[in-house]
């Protein structure tokens, strides 16, 4: 990696007998977009805040434009953090808001109209300086917070999940505009969630956490498509989960508990165990799979629901001779608008999208 704006050696923090990091080290590349994802509770805004200074580490080192952090408070450190709630000041309309913290710096006033206007610009709001921050919608609140915190050129913006206020179509708009901002600006985002679509559609390169430790860093294809552990797989976009057991190694041939004989292959950890999960994704099964195929599993499906939502069509189904559920995504296509509740269909999936990990 060229150019880290952040390196981390081996950071844990303890509370009491409470490893909430343990041991990461990491980089963070200079003006990339880098989110920590994983669920409530995983250490990822514990770790945020050791970085942004709120929290001392228990051990390990932290380093920022190559200088140590560790005992640099956080009003010193080239950090700002946009939370959650904004936290804009009410009384003061967007430029007061924006400029707050140039004036804490003393800078003069022209300097500060300068560095307004244009952050102003930046963020596509030129024009409301004026408005009180009640006159501003969620996006709009959204956005001003982010200037307020770029105005001041961080070397690196954190961000602690701040779409989680949103309604749902703001906040899908708002995962396109933040990744834009970030690319026009060029600060580099640290950005803590625990919405997978927010990580995998605004990121260069995402994190996974649990338990306190990263379980993958990778780029959000990477993520989705080769999950290094079986928490990755699960975690990481929707998947269907089959316990199995081993009948064969090279290649790998294993059976459902109740008695479909699959290829497939083994992902993440090695093993030896003879008791696994089967991960399939609902877009890699293929219904009415063409009979010259290889290396496909086949079997039929039972259609039980079908969930339509505009954009995507999800089938719901019993895999035959069991009361296994999984589920399938369904190209929009006419070639399937004769599947009905009650159908039977043959499905297949390639060896190669069965993928096989220890069972956590």
């Amino acid at each position: 990696m060229k150019n880290p704006v952040l390196e981390i050696e081996h950071l844990r923090k303890i509370f009491g007998n409470f490893v909430a990091v343990d041991s990461l080290s990491f980089d963070v590349e200079e003006g990339s977009f880098f989110s920590i994802l994983g669920p409530s509770g995983c250490g990822k805004t514990t770790l945020l805040r050791m970085i942004a200074g709120f929290l001392s580490p228990s051990d390990g080192v932290l380093r920022i434009r190559g200088k140590e952090m560790n005992s640099v408070p956080p009003n010193r450190r080239p950090v700002n953090l946009v939370f959650q709630n904004l936290a804009l000041f009410p009384m003061m309309n967007v430029r007061d808001n924006i400029a707050f913290g140039l004036k804490r710096q003393k800078l003069d006033k022209k300097t500060i109209t300068f560095k307004v206007d244009s952050i102003l610009e930046r963020v596509h709001l030129q024009g409301y300086g004026s408005k009180q921050v009640a006159q501003l919608s969620g996006g709009q609140k959204q956005r001003i917070a982010i200037a307020r915190s770029l105005v001041l050129e961080p070397s690196l913006l954190l961000l602690d999940e701040p779409l989680g206020a949103l309604d749902l179509k703001l906040r899908e708009q708002m995962k396109i505009e933040l990744k834009k901002l970030q690319s026009e600006v060029g600060t580099t985002f640290m950005y803590i969630t625990h919405d997978q679509s927010e990580a995998l559609v605004m990121s260069d390169t995402v994190a996974v956490m649990n338990k306190g430790r990263f379980e993958q860093i990778d780029t959000p294809r990477e993520l989705y498509s080769n999950p290094a552990t079986s928490f990755v797989a699960g975690f990481v976009g929707e998947t269907n989960i089959l316990p199995v057991k081993v009948i064969s190694n090279n290649p790998l041939k294993v059976a459902t508990l109740f008695g479909l004989e699959l290829a497939g292959v083994t992902a993440g950890e090695t093993t030896k165990a003879k008791e696994l999960d089967l991960y399939i994704r609902p877009e890699s099964i293929m219904l009415d799979p063409d009979a010259g195929l290889q290396d496909i599993n086949k079997f039929s499906l039972h259609i039980q629901n079908i969930l339509f939502d505009g954009s995507n069509t999800k089938v719901l189904a019993t895999i035959d001779k069991s009361d296994t559920e999984i589920t399938v995504a369904l190209p929009q296509s006419s070639q399937f608008a004769h599947i009905k509740k009650g159908s039977v269909v043959s499905a297949g999936v390639h060896a190669d999208h069965c993928r096989c990990y220890a069972r956590g």
